[in-house]
């Protein structure tokens, strides 16, 4: 299928004014991910097929916001998950002794095997998410990246292992 235009002049105003749209994400807080959303824009410029563009730099700079927002959005959405995971969890008690004594250890191990079988019950890619993303550490993006899945499937399969995980505690807490 050939190019068409205006997709060819939108490239073209894209790399012509590129060190403008990265100071422009940058002076919106992107920081260090700016050239990341910079990546990010031109890669939905070059999927994309959009028809005649009236004004191609305004609609760049309008595109590049929308991302800005929307990685924003995702951030403090992850923030919040993160807090009422670790608020679920327990978080750490002051006071409590480092060293466990036999009656919690024997008790710590239950749970985790409790907390194994609760995420295992998801199915393989939901519990793969969870270990990749909460026990390796792999940042979300590159969890959905290495699975092949997109990043709003990483978090549904993250929010079903964290309700699983506060169900757990709830059946815990009350036994």
């Amino acid at each position: 299928m050939p190019e068409t235009s205006s997709h060819v002049g939108l490239e073209a105003v894209f790399l012509a004014n590129r060190e403008r749209l990265l100071r422009f994400l940058a002076a919106r807080g992107a920081g260090d991910a700016a050239e990341d959303l910079l990546q990010e824009l031109w890669l939905r410029i070059a999927a994309s097929r959009p028809g005649p563009v009236a004004s191609p730099l305004s609609y760049l700079f309008r595109a590049a916001d929308m991302l800005m927002i929307d990685r924003y959005r995702a951030e403090t959405q992850t923030r919040k998950r993160e807090r009422a995971w670790t608020e679920a969890a327990g978080g750490a008690q002051p006071g409590v002794s480092d060293t466990p004594s036999v009656e919690r250890h024997i008790i710590g191990r239950e749970n985790a095997r409790l907390v194994a079988e609760a995420i295992d019950a998801l199915g393989p890619r939901p519990a793969a998410v969870f270990r990749r993303h909460r026990v390796d550490g792999i940042p979300q993006r590159q969890v959905a990246e290495e699975i092949g899945v997109s990043l709003s499937t990483v978090e549904s399969d993250l929010r079903r292992a964290y309700r699983a995980l506060a169900d757990l505690k709830e059946r815990l807490d009350e036994g």
